[in-house]
């Protein structure tokens, strides 16, 4: 199994990110982002918990050097909140309970929109 997927709009085909680390282990969610100078504009960290939640999708910025842009889904893939984090701020919480969260970089906000279906296809190789 890859450690990454292609995040795509179900509706238009659309890549929304070619790839998206499966961030779904305990130290990758500690780590996360932290500590990073950049990150590449067709990369970014799809983070997985156990079930829709506010409390447990809620994000930090502590010891971050740039601004990201996170996107909240729900158990079903359904954008449910997008919003643009920027750094050592204290929190960011998604509008509605999500169950996944992209952070990538701030492009990434222009590609989707709330109510939009994503698909993780896993990449090959």
């Amino acid at each position: 199994m890859s450690n990454y997927r292609v995040l795509k709009n179900a509706g238009t085909g659309q890549v929304i990110l070619p790839r998206a680390r499966w961030c779904a282990s305990f130290w990758c969610h500690l780590k996360g982002l932290m500590f990073r100078r950049e990150l590449p504009s067709d990369e970014g960290l799809l983070f997985v918990t156990g079930g829709e939640s506010v409390v447990n999708t809620t994000i930090h910025m502590f010891f971050m050097r740039f601004s990201i842009g996170v996107v909240w889904l729900d158990k079903r893939g359904v954008v449910v909140h997008k919003t643009l984090a920027k750094p050592w701020r204290p929190a960011y919480a998604p509008s509605k309970a999500a169950q996944y969260y992209l952070e990538a970089n701030v492009d990434v906000l222009e590609r989707v929109q709330v109510g939009d279906l994503l698909t993780f296809e896993e990449l090959a190789g």
